[in-house]
């Protein structure tokens, strides 16, 4: 499967985080995140969360996973399968996926956003979690990200599994203006987003996007 034309990348974040957000002006890495204080619920696995810390990105010297903002290719991801779930041994939060929203960016004026500041960016080829993940820094390389399994909806092989995982990520801060769509599980969450987002200056669009859920 080739990739897509002008793919974009997804972050999800529970919503009671999104003020935090907003107030920042965008997504900080865990790195800075570590250094303060927590606002909102963490959905994310501790134990995961600090080994990224000390995970190199090497195509870039001196990173860490850890000191970037981590995206997917897709929306429906394994985390939120895992979320949904709530009976990891190691996730904390066991509130389901219905108050997590996914915030959908696009890729190119991303990186273009990015290059204009200096500001790293990779992707990995996998699980940027793992202690085998590969990293790249070009988009002339996005064709070896397996995007069959990025698009699979049935993920039960290990090899897709691990396709599916593979992350962008953006050093240390990404901007609230890059994103451009909110995509949520209902007309609640919709409503609840809408009234945390109603005073900002940028107001991506909100849509209700059931398949992006479990």
């Amino acid at each position: 499967m080739r990739r897509p034309a002008n793919p974009k990348v997804y972050h999800i974040v529970h919503t009671d985080r999104l003020r935090s957000v907003l107030t920042d002006g965008g997504l900080n890495c865990d790195a800075v995140m570590a250094k303060r204080n927590k606002s909102g619920t963490i959905i994310g696995m501790g134990g995961i969360k600090s080994r990224r810390l000390t995970l190199p990105v090497d195509c870039h010297d001196g990173d860490f996973v850890g000191d970037y903002v981590p995206f997917y290719f897709c929306p429906r991801s394994v985390m939120l399968y895992v979320i949904n779930q709530a009976n990891h041994p190691d996730l904390d939060y066991k509130g389901g996926q219905e108050p997590i929203i996914h915030l959908e960016a696009d890729l190119k004026q991303v990186v273009e956003w990015a290059e204009k500041k200096r500001q790293h960016w990779a992707f990995s080829l996998s699980n940027a979690g793992a202690y085998y993940a590969q990293f790249r820094s070009s988009l002339d390389q996005l064709s070896e990200v397996n995007w069959e399994a990025v698009a699979a909806v049935d993920f039960r092989s290990s090899d897709i599994k691990e396709g599916k995982q593979a992350e962008f990520l953006m050093k240390e801060f990404f901007p609230w203006q890059l994103i451009e769509r909110i995509g949520v599980v209902n007309e609640v969450i919709a409503q609840r987003v809408a009234d945390l987002i109603q005073k900002e200056r940028h107001r991506p669009k909100i849509e209700i996007k059931k398949d992006w859920y479990y």
